[in-house]
């Protein structure tokens, strides 16, 4: 039997879907952190399952530093049109916009490699990695572009 507070947080700190989280907690007899590193193991066959499903739907993302010298865009792509309308994948997009704007990429797999500028313990592939597990569908960076004066 799962512990409720915990599956509460547990969904709250990953984003996983409550029937995983709850998963997660009855197999490790309400230990968080092996929750959550069940989970991540979870999470990587589960990406890995999705990586090869085409990504026809997403959206561009723009940020423009505040000095008006850096601006960047980023495509992010998703499967369906559902997904990409969805405010956190929405917020996902800014994020990244705005990590392309903060450290220079010279490309996709170059930021992917990037440390989060947000949380440094956690890499941008590790961001991909969490919406594909949370929006049960293939994410991905497609491409990237800053401009700097």
């Amino acid at each position: 039997m799962y512990d409720i507070k915990k599956l509460k947080t547990l969904r709250e700190q990953t984003g996983v879907s409550f029937s995983l989280c709850k998963k997660a907690l009855e197999e490790t007899d309400n230990d968080m952190e092996k929750s959550k590193k069940l989970l991540s193991k979870w999470g990587a066959d589960k990406v890995k399952d999705k990586e090869s499903r085409k990504t026809n739907a997403g959206a561009v993302f723009s940020y423009v530093h505040h000095n008006k010298k850096v601006a960047t865009l980023v495509e992010l792509l998703c499967e369906t049109d559902f997904v990409s309308g969805n405010k956190e994948f929405q917020n996902l997009g800014q994020e990244l916009a705005m990590q392309v704007a903060s450290l220079k990429a010279e490309d996709v797999k170059e930021l992917m490699d990037q440390e989060y500028v947000r949380d440094p313990s956690r890499k941008i592939s590790d961001l991909i990695k969490e919406a594909v597990l949370k929006f049960g569908e293939n994410i991905k960076i497609n491409r990237i572009i800053r401009w700097e004066i």
